[in-house]
C-alpha cells in the first residue's frame, strides 16, 4: 500500500503475476506426475499419470480365475480408481498452497 492507504496497483500485478506464475508451474509438475492405485492388497496395480492417462496396470496371476471374472474386473476398477484418488491429492497438496494465498492475504484487499 502507498502512504494515504491507497493501493500500489503495479504491486497488485506484480504479485498476481507471481502468483499466476506459481500455479501453472504447479499445474505443469502434476500433469508430468504419476501416482499409483492398488487394490486386493497389490494384487492390482495400476500407474497413471495425474491428468488420468494409465501408464501401466499389473495383476498378480493369483487374482486370474477364469471363473471369476467379476472379481478381477472390480479389482482392475478399485485400483484405478485409488490411482485417481491419489492424483486429486497430488493435485490439491500442490494447488492447496497457492489456492490459500488468495484469501490469505497474499494479494492486499481480497
Amino acid at each position: 500500500m502507498q502512504p494515504g492507504g491507497e493501493f500500489d496497483i503495479q504491486q497488485l500485478m506484480a504479485q498476481a503475476q507471481q502468483m499466476q506464475a506459481a500455479v501453472m508451474a504447479a499445474q505443469q509438475e502434476i500433469a508430468q506426475s504419476e501416482v499409483e492405485g492398488e487394490a486386493g492388497g497389490g494384487l492390482v496395480r495400476a500407474k497413471i499419470r495425474a491428468t488420468g492417462e494409465v501408464l501401466s496396470l499389473t495383476i498378480d496371476p493369483k487374482v486370474v480365475d477364469p471363473e471369476d471374472v467379476d472379481t478381477l474386473q472390480d479389482l482392475v476398477i478399485g485400483a484405478l480408481n485409488d490411482a485417481m484418488e491419489n492424483a486429486q491429492q497430488l493435485a490439491a497438496d500442490r494447488l492447496g498452497p497457492l489456492a490459500g494465498g488468495l484469501g490469505g492475504g497474499a494479494l492486499p484487499g481480497f
